[in-house]
């Protein structure tokens, strides 16, 4: 079939994702090869191919759209088909929640990244006021508000929800470090939930205190503790992170 490149290709993520992520990557200089993965129809591949970046997309199906996009079929949950350290940049959009296997995947876009080089993640922010409440009322956070369909196994479906602190631990135990959190934007709606924030704060504090005052952790603690109650975490819509591969 033949494909129509003249459509607006469709960016299906959060409003102002793709620009976020952009403006992470346009922080580093040294970024010329990116990985798009999972690149659906092609919307960001064509934002970097347009600033004149080598790309090279990677999704489970064709879907793309872009007219200059060379994709490559794999699947997110085994080893990604490249050579080490090949790419100054891996960008993961909204893809993975949806995996089996996050922790080899992020393990995969270490191996497949340079030294120096960034991984920049977005997923629903579960750690967001509005998510946590949430979860207090129903029991499923704002990433997937119903249970999940158990009569069909979809790769659409939200199998990988994760917070940020479990997301660092998994980007900090895979050999990179994290050097800025971002959102995408903070709705309306969300500030209405500011009022749950002095007693969370309190709370989570005395917690951190109590259970890990003792531990050699509790430096890095008090630092999560900090990430948690920024602005992108408590109130954004979805979870930016860039990480450094060390």
């Amino acid at each position: 079939m033949t494909k129509n490149y003249d459509q607006p290709i469709p960016e299906n993520t959060s409003k102002n994702t793709h620009n976020v992520v952009s403006e992470l990557l346009a922080e580093e200089a040294e970024v010329k090869t990116v990985l798009d993965v999972p690149c659906g129809a092609g919307a960001f591949t064509k934002r970097m191919l347009d600033r004149g970046l080598k790309v090279v997309s990677v999704d489970y199906e064709d879907l793309m759209q872009a007219p200059r996009g060379g994709l490559m079929l794999a699947d997110m949950n085994a080893t990604l088909p490249f050579a080490e350290g090949v790419f100054d940049a891996v960008v993961c959009i909204d893809g993975i929640e949806h995996i089996e296997r996050p922790f080899d995947f992020i393990g995969e876009c270490h191996r497949v990244t340079r030294k120096g080089g960034v991984l920049v993640i977005s997923t629903p922010n579960l750690s967001a006021l509005r998510s946590r409440w949430r979860w207090l009322m129903t029991g499923f956070h704002q990433g997937e508000k119903i249970p999940l369909d158990e009569s069909r196994r979809s790769p659409l479906q939200h199998v990988s929800l994760v917070s940020f602190p479990d997301l660092r631990f998994r980007l900090h135990t895979r050999g990179f470090r994290v050097t800025a959190v971002r959102t995408n934007r903070v709705k309306a709606v969300n500030w209405l939930y500011a009022p749950l924030l002095p007693l969370t704060y309190l709370m989570t504090r005395w917690v951190f205190y109590k259970e890990g005052r003792r531990l050699p952790s509790y430096a890095q603690n008090r630092e999560i503790l900090r990430q948690c109650f920024s602005t992108p975490i408590l109130f954004g819509e979805t979870l930016i992170v860039k990480a450094v591969r060390l």
